[in-house]
């Protein structure tokens, strides 16, 4: 099993019930592909510079797990949800150790 780490970062303008819908569509995307092994919400934070208009935005940790067969395609799935999802403003996926 291969390690990822997924951080996003939400427009700061939605409510509270639209930040937990996107959140709960963003954990059945990671879970049609991979299993999640821990999720952190870290909360309203200042950007380092300005995305889309938006100076801060709410930060969102997924740690998950995907097989060593499926991981270019789980992927790509994931990081194509987060592109057409607009919601979100900002993406990274890593491989973790």
């Amino acid at each position: 099993m291969n390690k990822y780490e997924s951080v996003i970062i939400v427009k700061p303008t939605l409510k509270t019930s639209e930040i937990i819908t996107i959140i709960e569509k963003v954990d059945n995307a990671i879970k049609k592909v991979a299993d999640i092994t821990e999720k952190q919400e870290l909360g309203l934070k200042k950007l380092a510079y300005e995305v889309k208009g938006n100076k801060e935005g709410y930060y969102f940790v997924h740690e998950f797990e995907v097989n060593e067969d499926k991981k270019q395609e789980a992927i790509s799935e994931i990081e194509r949800f987060y592109r057409i999802t607009d919601e979100i403003i900002k993406f990274i996926v890593v491989k973790r150790d």
